[in-house]
């Protein structure tokens, strides 16, 4: 890799961060992006090749139906929930483009861990964030209560083993992205001396 590429790398690993949903809006990424996000995506290491992770992805009017799901549910949980937070539900997936959601398909296996494989979907995760930050899009990743809610599942047609790694909202930043404060690794750093 030429220097210049390298620079330009660090760069943008260096400043990464997450778009505001309150600030995302539309274009969403084209077709051509998500594929491209994608295969970025599953670059990852995958200790035995099990791809223990897949995606769903939510665009046009199929954001909005699966919120209106999110609202009932939350309804069934909360039955003395006000309108304005039915509302917020509706529109939980509205809030970008595009959202797609990250699925751990991780299970056990008579060598590779569960746990290795869940390591394996949080690194698909931040190559989503990273693909999208280098192709200029907005992007941020989201969980809330509809990621480990066994209803939700169901809604999402998951396998028992499946579970919801994140929400990957997409689209255009309409302001300007602020950073927030990072830790020092130094202080996070120790050196083992036996």
């Amino acid at each position: 890799m030429p220097l210049n590429d390298a620079t330009t790398g660090l760069s943008l690993l260096s400043t990464r961060r997450s778009t505001s949903l309150k600030t995302m809006g539309e274009p969403g990424p084209t077709p051509e992006q998500i594929d491209q996000i994608l295969r970025i995506a599953v670059r990852v290491p995958d200790h035995g090749k099990l791809q223990p992770w897949r995606f769903i992805q939510f665009e046009g009017v199929s954001r909005e139906k699966f919120g209106g799901e999110l609202a009932k549910r939350w309804k069934d949980l909360h039955p003395e929930t006000s309108e304005e937070s039915l509302n917020h539900w509706r529109g939980f997936l509205l809030r970008a483009p595009t959202v797609i959601a990250l699925i751990s398909r991780a299970a056990p296996h008579p060598k590779i861990p569960v746990w290795e494989q869940q390591l394996s979907s949080g690194a698909v995760g931040q190559n989503i964030l990273l693909a999208a930050t280098a192709l200029g899009i907005g992007c941020q990743w989201n969980t809330d209560w509809c990621a480990y809610d066994p209803e939700v599942a169901k809604l999402m047609k998951l396998e028992p083993h499946e579970r919801v790694a994140g929400f990957f909202y997409l689209g255009s930043p309409k302001e300007a992205i602020e950073d927030r404060p990072r830790p020092d690794p130094q202080t996070l750093l120790t050196r083992w001396s036996g």
